[in-house]
């Protein structure tokens, strides 16, 4: 399986940063605007709608269509994991459907001296059997350029 991790330090304290990264609108505000990301439904682990945060079991429906070209992809995200302590946590998304077979997230949070350190791990393989296996370690080219906005962004608004 092919891997991607990106890492910022945001001059923002550890609280500010987890509170902003765990909601729906967290997430919308940090997806570039290129991948034309359309959030169908949001469900808590008890089917609630109308969440404060994305706690673990909770399930967004999403929809993509990246550039504008083709159809639109629907993908599902589910957080599977979420941990916190004073001044360090981390949370899970994994996701079916959309273009990869295979999408596992680890968004990480450490406070550290000036602000807090933003580490994004993504565990992921391409659909598409044997092409996608083939072409997985290319997704890079796509990565760089998303992390990098989320990561802006995170410092744009935190900072």
């Amino acid at each position: 399986m092919a891997t991607y991790e990106r890492s910022v330090v945001v001059r923002a304290p550890f609280e500010d940063v987890w509170e902003f990264h765990a909601t729906i609108d967290g997430l919308e505000a940090l997806t570039p605007g290129w991948t034309n990301l359309r959030v169908e439904a949001v469900r808590g682990p008890d089917g609630e709608t109308d969440l404060e945060e994305m706690v673990a079991g909770t399930k967004a429906t999403v929809s993509l269509r990246p550039f504008g070209i083709g159809p639109r992809q629907r993908a599902t995200t589910r957080i599977v994991e979420r941990e916190r302590s004073a001044d360090d946590g981390y949370f899970v998304d994994e996701m079916t459907g959309g273009p990869f077979a295979r999408w596992r997230h680890t968004h990480r949070f450490e406070a550290v001296p000036g602000g807090t350190r933003v580490t994004d791990h993504v565990e992921y393989a391409l659909a598409g059997g044997t092409v996608g296996r083939l072409a997985s370690p290319l997704a890079v080219v796509g990565f760089e350029p998303m992390f990098r906005y989320r990561h802006r962004q995170t410092k744009a608004r935190l900072e």
